[in-house]
């Protein structure tokens, strides 16, 4: 039995995505600024991270420069997922570090994603499937740094990216 290491708001369900594996989909109307999902996990410094994800894969996010939170045990994998994928036209936001809103009302049956923009800062590259129409065609960990979309997501950031991206702030 997976330990549920996240929280997913009732209102959601995982389901096979067109975008890419599972995804969280809305199984009812969610409202603005509903909270989705927290992610939870144990926090993880750069060499746990690491081990971790050579047996898991990737389930985490960043936090702070070193440190992620995520799943350590595989029975903690998928209860640890929020099953977000991205999109370049995201329906749900960052609050602090690890809590998961909805930026506008989202119909039933919608998936939930988000722009992995404002939460990941690493090395990786990956070709974008989210079909949307402003598709950017290839996404960066580093897409943060990004001025139209500090602009864009301006307040929808993780604080962790938020304080990167504005020193002194």
């Amino acid at each position: 039995m997976p330990l549920h290491l996240s929280w997913r708001s009732p209102a959601t369900v995982v389901k096979e995505s067109s975008i890419h594996g599972c995804g969280l989909f809305a199984a009812a109307p969610i409202a603005r600024g509903d909270i989705v999902a927290i992610k939870g996990g144990y926090i993880l410094d750069a060499d746990a991270l690491r081990e971790v994800q050579q047996r898991l894969g990737p389930a985490e996010i960043p936090v702070a420069d070193g440190f992620s939170i995520g799943p350590v045990q595989d029975a903690e994998r998928d209860g640890g997922m929020l099953f977000t994928n991205h999109s370049c036209e995201p329906n749900i936001g960052v609050q602090g570090q690890i809590v998961f809103v909805a930026m506008r009302d989202i119909a039933a049956g919608e998936e939930l994603t988000h722009d992995w923009a404002t939460t990941d800062d690493n090395d990786d590259v990956m070709t974008c499937r989210c079909g949307a129409a402003a598709c950017r065609g290839t996404v960066t960990g580093k897409d943060w740094q990004r001025a139209d979309l500090q602009r864009r997501y301006a307040g929808w950031f993780s604080w962790y990216l938020e304080r990167k991206s504005r020193p002194g702030i």
